[in-house]
């Protein structure tokens, strides 16, 4: 798809390119699409090619696509690669139209940050826990193993354990930190989107290991191993969020 890449619409503006969110680059994506001679149905170019040509990241890129996906302009076949949509439009010569995205974090930078904070999160868990603290955690533990087969139920209490060890800081604003990140990133329909594509009973299986190892690390007051274990869950969920479509 060579005029994807070289059409002179494409070139990012000054503009675009200090807005590296992944908002703007799907703004310039849609573009390609809108005006280059390749209709639906034809194949984009990769995302590590996408990431070299616009001077992002593959994340950026991942975001951006995801985006797009959502609206309808591309589809994305998970071990074939990304797609024109069917239903999408196309104006060779002309102006791209435009649209409006959300702005706000995408759901993998949402989830680095989480692997950030959280990490802290849970070592001071480690060392400021009650034995009240240890039930609500070991609770919705139980509640994750029980409801495997069930995503919403299963999800409500990854919910609760995540909550539940933020709580156990005795710290209000991380807290509440923690809560609006789970809460915001679930309503976005980004989340949803990519959740469509990677997560799966396998996913929610190796969670609820990592959310034992967190767990046991915080019964044992282990501040050091409890937040090196929530980092590696939080890495791992992004590894899989993040792995190549093709």
């Amino acid at each position: 798809m060579a005029d994807l890449l070289h059409t002179s619409t494409a070139r990012p503006t000054e503009a675009d390119a200090a807005d590296r969110s992944y908002v703007g680059l799907a703004k310039q994506i849609y573009d390609l699409i809108a005006t280059g001679d390749e209709g639906p149905g034809a194949r984009l170019p990769s995302e590590r090619t996408l990431a070299e040509r616009f001077g992002v990241s593959r994340t950026q890129v991942r975001e951006a696509i995801i985006a797009l996906e959502v609206q309808g302009v591309v589809e994305v076949r998970i071990g074939s690669g990304i797609y024109v949509a069917k239903t999408a439009t196309r104006t060779p010569g002309a102006r791209a139209a435009t649209f409006e995205l959300p702005r706000g974090p995408g759901p993998i930078e949402t989830l680095r940050a989480r692997a950030v904070i959280e990490s802290g999160v849970a070592a001071l868990a480690a060392t400021e826990r009650k034995d009240a603290d240890l039930d609500r955690i070991f609770a919705a533990l139980r509640t994750m193993r029980e409801s495997m087969g069930d995503k919403t139920a299963n999800e409500a209490a990854d919910r609760e354990f995540h909550v539940s060890i933020a709580r156990a800081t005795g710290n209000d604003v991380l807290r509440l930190v923690v809560t609006t990140m789970w809460d915001n990133s679930r309503a976005d329909p980004l989340w949803k989107k990519i959740e469509e594509h990677f997560h799966t009973p396998a996913l929610r299986a190796a969670s609820q290991d990592d959310h034992q190892v967190i767990f046991s690390a915080i019964l044992a007051s282990d501040a050091e191993a409890a937040r090196t274990a929530m980092h590696a869950h939080l890495a791992r969920v992004i590894a899989e969020f993040t792995q190549a479509w093709r």
